[in-house]
């Protein structure tokens, strides 16, 4: 329980620090905001002139999108906009830059994700806030599932783009796959889950598990089912559990290899 509280505690510090390191240079960060709510904004305009003129698209409707839209930027903005280096994780491990985080005493893995803050990140963040506000038919119990679906779909996301970068380990220079594995993963969760069948459907609930970020969120929040949000939060625990298994099955192999180089 100790245990527990003092990471809990670490985490709640380095991210009032990070804030805290942000708001220094509030213009950037105010900037950086207002631009990714604009380019957010008009990927929804797409949406809503699309089902104008095409008012159902296999079942989903244009409320749907606008709930895909904004559990999924929302998720995405809290938890990269804290974890920020987990877009950019394997740069750290092909520049060596994870040595430092090797000699601090907190997690790893943990400790190197905090190192970074992605200030856009909290431009979708706010968008996907808003336009729930807006058009989600908000009323107190269905802004906390909100709220709870979202940081689960949050989760999801970062475990997965741990899951790519950590390839670096075993296959060297993989920073364009783990980016384009990313923006797939990204991509993909965009769009309504009806629209794919067959093999791409698989794909989207195996290798790239977009599938439960563009299908279970907007199920959730049309008529609640506890056994969809189990589904939803144990795909989330398990994808946690694999991207700490493989990063750390990969940090053997990068302290293996600076040992080597020390002795050379």
């Amino acid at each position: 329980m100790e245990r527990w509280r003092a990471q809990l505690a670490f985490l709640g510090a380095y991210m009032s620090t990070n804030l805290q390191m942000a708001l220094e240079y509030r213009a950037s960060f105010v900037s950086q905001i207002v631009g990714m709510f604009i380019n957010d904004g008009l990927w929804l305009v797409f949406w809503a002139l699309y089902f104008t003129r095409f008012p159902v698209v296999r079942g989903w409707e244009r409320a749907d999108v606008l709930i895909l839209w904004a559990v999924l930027t929302l998720g995405y903005g809290l938890l990269t906009g804290f974890f920020g280096n987990a877009l950019r994780l394997s740069e750290l491990i092909l520049q060596g830059q994870l040595d430092y985080y090797l000699v601090l005493p907190k997690d790893v893995l943990l400790h190197s994700l905090l190192g970074r803050m992605y200030f856009t990140a909290w431009g979708d963040a706010l968008f996907g806030l808003i336009v729930f506000l807006l058009f989600g038919q908000p009323t107190p119990l269905r802004f906390v599932l909100f709220l709870t679906v979202a940081v689960i779909v949050g989760v999801i996301l970062v475990a997965f783009f741990v899951l790519a970068h950590s390839l670096t380990f075993f296959i060297g220079s993989s920073q364009l796959v783990a980016q384009q594995l990313t923006n797939a993963m990204i991509h993909f969760s965009t769009y309504p889950g009806s629209i794919f069948q067959g093999a791409v459907k698989i794909i989207l609930y195996t290798l790239i598990p977009a599938g439960f970020i563009n299908t279970i969120p907007v199920a959730l929040l049309r008529v609640f089912d506890w056994r969809l949000l189990a589904e939803l939060t144990l795909v989330a625990l398990a994808l946690v559990v694999a991207a700490r298994w493989l990063f750390y099955a990969g940090l053997r192999r990068y302290e293996s290899g600076n040992l080597l180089n020390l002795q050379g």
